[in-house]
């Protein structure tokens, strides 16, 4: 999502400059199912990128170019056990080559900006936050009928924290659902999928695996609380685009996820059940409240549209450009 968002959005926003757009050869081929802007071609990512500036989209930088940005999405790799030994090792020797080799960093939150800082040994000075976006979906907002469905978006690992919402979901009144959508592959899921097997509330939560965008719409739409208490977030995507779909939204108040959902969502201490269960039930019995949350994250969503990271981005290019010359 980043990628498109960045790549279309400058080809629209500066139609008199040429794009080269890079691909490592595992993605080039899949990437001629889309067709790309006029001003745009493709070109394989092998040695140094041509070209007056190179933004690497994520935190890999194999060599660097005349002006290199990249963006760094989280560092969860290297703050908890939420990857194995041998991801952990390689993320952390590419994330150490990009910060070595880029002109300029973007980080997509405060938080993540303090990590490239405190674990990268990055100065302040080379990284600029430019946060993630979202588009808003017409017509949210206006009043529908929801289910009685919990809903709960991201694969199923340690780090998105699926059990302990489980079993706060098992105090939920009578009726309620919770559906989980996403991957079911995550590093270390046996234990996640085992507490959903073993709640005596079996029979009211549904795995969906990866689900395709419109049946993830579909739960959007029907979905009366969305919630997510990840352990360990870069931005937090997942709770912007549920308030896009005026959904209320309770989510963790750690990591960059108090960031992403300012005063517009109840925010949890995600190793606390019973606080996680407490909301749920609050949420669940009050359709004011619903409402309230609903319309707060309506406008906390609008201020994160996409063409403001996209010029925030170009900004920062322009920045080191003008430094070159």
């Amino acid at each position: 999502m980043y990628s498109r968002e960045i790549l279309f959005g400058l080809a629209r926003a500066h139609p008199e400059q040429r794009f080269l757009y890079y691909y490592r050869p595992h993605r080039l081929w899949k990437s001629f199912g889309d067709s790309l802007p006029s001003n745009a071609s493709r070109r394989l990512l092998r040695g140094a990128p041509g070209g007056d500036l190179f933004h690497a989209l994520n935190q890999r930088v194999d060599v660097r170019a005349r002006r290199t940005v990249c963006t760094f999405h989280d560092l969860f790799a290297l703050t908890g056990e939420y990857s194995t030994p041998e991801f952990r090792a390689r993320f952390a020797e590419q994330a150490r080559h990009a910060a070595q080799n880029s002109d300029a960093i973007i980080a997509v939150s405060q938080f993540t900006a303090a990590h490239v800082k405190e674990l990268l040994g990055v100065e302040a000075s080379r990284i600029h936050v430019i946060p993630h976006g979202v588009r808003m979906v017409a017509g949210a907002g206006a009043p529908v009928a929801r289910e009685k469905l919990v809903l709960f978006v991201g694969a199923i690992q340690r780090r998105k924290n699926v059990a302990r919402l489980v079993r706060a979901f098992e105090s939920m009144p009578a009726g309620w659902r919770l559906t989980l959508a996403g991957a079911t592959d995550g590093f270390e899921a046996a234990p996640e999928l085992r507490a959903i097997e073993e709640s005596p509330r079996k029979a009211s939560i549904d795995v969906l695996g990866y689900v395709s965008n419109a049946v993830l719409e579909s739960l959007y739409a029907r979905a009366s609380i969305f919630a997510f208490p990840s352990l360990d977030e870069g931005f937090g995507i997942p709770v912007l685009e549920a308030m896009a779909h005026g959904i209320p939204v309770i989510t963790s108040d750690r990591s960059a996820l108090p960031e992403a959902a300012g005063d517009a969502a109840i925010l949890v201490d995600p190793t606390n059940v019973d606080q996680l269960a407490v909301e749920l039930k609050r949420l669940a019995a009050s359709d004011e409240l619903r409402a309230q949350m609903a319309q707060r994250g309506l406008v906390r969503a609008r201020m994160f549209p996409w063409e403001a990271a996209v010029t925030k981005t170009w900004d920062v290019y322009q920045s080191l450009l003008a430094g070159a010359r």
